[in-house]
């Protein structure tokens, strides 16, 4: 889960963090999830519960990895997490309709005529 909020409004702890990304005057906080499955399996350990306080503006997003998994581009590679941390913060101040075009734009071009290799969900929340 990213969320992309005002940097007036980041804790110290969240501006020395390394997983927080600063352009200009936004940051996209990350939270990192546990890397276990759902479902029932051996070995199974509790979820981690994190409780996070959302200010109004805040923009959050919960995606599958299918977007940043992507092969594409002129050398066929995946596209990776920064560019579409990037544009998600370049394009944070348009409205979620907007973004849905946008990152459906970049999809496709990025995409290609690769064939699509998982399923791509990205979910935005604007508080």
């Amino acid at each position: 889960m990213w969320i992309v909020r005002k940097t007036k409004y980041l804790t110290n702890k969240q501006l020395g963090s390394k997983e927080t990304l600063i352009i200009e005057d936004k940051a996209l906080i990350e939270y990192k999830g546990d890397r276990q499955p759902i479902g029932l399996y051996e070995g199974m350990k509790p979820f981690s519960q994190v409780e996070i306080t959302l200010i109004k503006g805040d923009l959050i997003y919960l995606f599958t990895d299918g977007f940043a998994d992507q092969f594409g581009g002129e050398k066929g590679k995946k596209m990776k997490y920064r560019p579409f941390k990037k544009t998600l913060m370049q394009n944070s101040n348009k409205t979620m309709p907007q973004q849905k075009e946008i990152l459906t734009l970049e999809f496709e071009n990025w995409k290609n005529k690769q064939e699509q290799v998982d399923d791509v969900c990205v979910i935005g929340i604007k508080i």
